[in-house]
């Protein structure tokens, strides 16, 4: 089987992108940073890439793309925790959870929704912790 380019680059946009999410969360010193990151938007790349090309055409990629969900959420549940009164990792977990529809918009080829989403998420994530921190000094 020859190397499809077209999946390939699927699979690179996917991971650039969460590497852009990734270093964000690694300024911002926080435990799940680069890597992971970048793993989970290849990942669900992959995995859909995979679900779209590998299992025939009878296939049903919709049922790959809905465990993908739950799996990301299982992976972000894990990175929740409570610390007394405060509850920690919730914008880790869904930062993955994001991450992973991003990868997954990658793996079928929308560049530009899974760009704009990058965006977004990164407007969302300095955006708003730039005007939590501003809130809070005043």
């Amino acid at each position: 089987m020859e190397l499809n380019w077209e999946l390939s680059v699927r699979l690179l946009v996917a991971a650039s992108l969460g590497a852009l999410v990734g270093w964000e969360r690694e300024i911002a010193q926080r435990p799940a940073g680069l890597r992971t990151y970048m793993l989970v938007a290849f990942g669900s790349a992959l995995f859909t890439v995979l679900s779209l090309t590998a299992f025939g055409a009878n296939a049903d990629p919709g049922r790959l793309a809905a465990n993908i969900v739950v799996g990301i959420g299982f992976l972000g549940a894990g990175t929740i925790f409570r610390e007394g009164e405060i509850i920690r990792g919730l914008t880790t977990a869904a930062g993955l959870w994001t991450v992973a529809a991003i990868g997954m918009a990658a793996g079928v080829g929308h560049y530009l929704l899974a760009t704009i989403s990058t965006v977004i998420v990164l407007v969302i994530l300095v955006g708003v912790r730039l005007f939590e921190t501003h809130k809070h000094t005043r």
